[in-house]
């Protein structure tokens, strides 16, 4: 399914489904197109859906007195402004190339625009707008891209319940799909951080939307990603890169193509073990009803024409005959013949 018809339709309960995985490129390409196409190529191998980069320049993204809120052991930049105008080269034609690049390796070209600018070149590149976490309280920004009449993918790390509310009567009030993605702004986030119960929470609060989850924890055994997606996210969100070893950035709290590959493993075992989400018997287990279930039995011989009293029977394996459910209507019965101790009754024995 493709991510906007996913928005546009999420899905109803009783099952759990196979989420669709964004690998968020963002610009851990470090400026180079040779290392954009490799991740494009490696996380499609890896078995991503879709792969996001993001599109800003620094000069329209942060003042020049704008502090980090990254963990600065990992990335020590101290500047929003100065950190971003390292990474800020890539622009249209560059976005243009990678798009194709995606079409060619089978997976959904996305970049979230974090200016007017940029927004208005990506509406010919993709089908879907991200909105970041970051921007869930730029109303001009969301209700702009709002006008382009896509789906938008909003992330809500950071966000108060009404901040969260607010944002998507902003977006619904302009008439588009919406799936809201629980997320934590901590780069990277603590797994004691990871309040994967906002899912579930976003859920009954916001019935009516997609729910997803953009991940910022260390990748680890990607336990992270499988619990979210059996808690109910449809779509999983997580940076990506083609060496975790790299200083800075976003490399360092990214999983790798061997971490999404670890991930559907997971996955579909997980998929398997739970099963759809409602009651039945398996098919599987009808050898178990016939045989360890009980059918009612003579405890001792009854001869023909004599009436069935609650002494006459017991329970036994198996469950051949009548089961022990009926055992009010047997009672009172007359034997059609003679019965030996320990027959299993059948509705033939009784009149």
């Amino acid at each position: 399914m493709k991510l906007a018809e996913l928005i546009v339709s999420p899905a109803p309960g009783g099952s759990i489904f196979k989420p669709y995985v964004i690998a968020e490129a963002g610009v851990n390409h470090e400026g180079s197109m040779d290392i954009a196409r490799r991740l494009i190529d490696e996380a499609a191998a890896a078995g991503a859906q879709a792969v996001k980069f993001q599109t800003y320049k620094a000069a329209t993204l942060a003042s020049r007195d704008s502090p980090a809120y990254w963990d600065t052991s990992k990335e020590p930049t101290q500047s929003q402004y100065e950190l971003f105008r390292r990474h800020d080269k890539f622009w249209k034609d560059e976005f243009e190339v990678l798009k194709r690049h995606c079409d060619g390796a089978g997976v959904a070209f996305l970049s979230t625009p974090f200016d007017v600018e940029s927004a208005i070149f990506l509406n010919e590149l993709m089908d879907v707008y991200k909105i970041a976490s970051s921007d869930i309280t730029n109303k001009p920004f969301i209700e702009f891209l709002c006008d382009f009449g896509k789906p938008i993918l909003l992330s809500t790390g950071a966000s108060h319940l009404h901040e969260i509310a607010e944002a998507a009567a902003w977006i619904e009030a302009k008439g588009n799909p919406l799936a809201l993605l629980h997320c934590v702004l901590n780069y990277p986030t603590e797994d004691r951080n990871a309040g994967l119960g906002m899912i579930p929470a976003l859920q009954r609060h916001f019935p009516q939307h997609c729910i997803g989850y953009s991940d910022h924890t260390l990748p680890g055994d990607m336990k992270v990603l499988e619990i979210a997606a059996l808690l109910g996210a449809r779509i999983l969100e997580k940076h990506f890169t083609h060496d975790k070893s790299l200083p800075g950035n976003d490399h360092y709290h990214a999983m790798d193509q061997a971490d999404l590959r670890r991930f559907w493993v997971n996955m579909e075992r997980a998929l398997t073990l739970v099963g759809p989400l409602r009651i039945c018997a398996f098919a599987s287990e009808e050898p178990a009803r016939r045989n360890a279930r009980r059918s009612l039995v003579t405890a001792r011989p009854v001869l023909a024409g004599a009436r069935i009293t609650r002494e006459d029977v017991i329970w036994k394996r198996p469950a051949h005959g009548i089961s022990p459910r009926d055992i009010e209507s047997v009672i009172g019965m007359a034997a059609r013949m003679d019965l030996e101790e320990d027959t299993v009754l059948q509705w033939s024995h009784v009149e």
